[in-house]
């Protein structure tokens, strides 16, 4: 990967409109929260970090991060939905629980809920096996699975790449004899024999990826990841074009300086060395999209999600 090639929109490298700091007086007047719904360890999570802590630093108050794990990401993304809109409580939230889970009418909120701050990262989602599975290729997979027993491990069934995931396996046709939600499809489910495939995220599996003790057979993402170059993408493959990302969220209604206050903090984070070696070591493409950019974002992967929540309903 050239090194910080497509980690930065040239907005986050050259920084947006300076704004007044007296609109940003009052703001945070008390501790903020950002919730991630997902456990610690994963990319969403630690970004979320440094930015909370890039926080603690420009204003001068407590700025942490509460995972809250659970319903695939509801248990958190629920805390937000019912939060004061004042900036105080900031949602970490991957993009199935802005468009998939609303179309399936699966949570508690639905389009209106939740304001964009800005999008900041797309996933190098994968799904991995086994270093020395007998399969390669998703085609060699689907030959194996005919024959053979294949579990597969995910995040949950109301999850866009669990989703995802059966798409590709009725379109290329594989069978999985069983499959299973986990909290974190890390090392540990391939090597205790928990699962034969995980969809999963890079940063989850680098270690094992680095060892030789897991290997990846396709990625979620709009180009070939650098880990595995010679992996295709699910578009190439199965015709998905729809990838995985996270952004900052806030109730509707949450005042617009505000928003750009947190929009402004997180982007001077997100331009830190350490975020640019994270991206380069996983493959994860960090950047920053803004609100408006955000919301048509969301809309046109609403149209594309339609198809997916069948996969959601079974």
């Amino acid at each position: 990967m050239k090194k910080i090639t497509k980690l930065l929109t040239s907005s986050l490298l050259v920084g947006a409109t300076l704004l007044s700091p007296i609109a940003f007086a009052d703001y945070p007047k008390r501790p903020v929260k950002f919730v991630v719904p997902w456990p610690p360890g994963d990319l969403e999570d630690i970004l979320t970090r440094i930015i909370a802590d890039e926080m603690s630093k420009e204003t001068g108050k407590p700025a942490t991060v509460v995972n809250k794990p659970g319903g695939s990401g509801v248990v958190g993304a629920a805390e937000v939905a019912t939060a004061r809109p004042d900036g105080l409580t900031i949602g970490s939230f991957v993009n199935d629980l802005l468009t998939i889970k609303v179309l399936t009418k699966s949570v508690p909120w639905n389009e209106e809920t939740f304001e964009p701050v800005g999008i900041f990262l797309d996933y190098p989602f994968v799904l991995a096996t086994r270093g020395d599975a007998p399969y390669n290729t998703m085609d060699e997979l689907s030959e194996y699975s005919q024959s053979n027993d294949v579990s597969l491990g995910h995040f949950g069934y109301q999850a866009g790449p669990t989703a995802m995931t059966f798409q590709a396996a009725d379109r290329l046709n594989i069978r999985f004899a069983s499959n299973a939600p986990f909290d974190a499809t890390d090392c540990s489910v391939l090597a205790n024999g928990d699962a034969d495939i995980i969809n999963t995220t890079t940063q989850l599996i680098l270690a094992c990826l680095k060892s030789g003790d897991a290997k990846i057979l396709t990625s979620f993402t709009s180009t070939r990841i650098p880990l595995a170059p010679d992996a295709p993408t699910l578009d190439e493959i199965a015709g998905i074009p729809l990838t995985t990302w996270n952004g900052l969220f806030v109730p509707k209604g949450t005042p617009e300086d505000v928003k750009q206050r947190i929009a402004e903090i997180a982007k001077k984070a997100l331009r830190l060395p350490k975020v640019q070696e994270i991206a380069e070591e996983t493959g994860a493409v960090v950047y920053w999209l803004d609100a408006e950019g955000s919301k048509k974002r969301i809309e046109e992967e609403t149209f594309l999600s339609q198809q997916l929540t069948k996969y959601l309903q079974q």
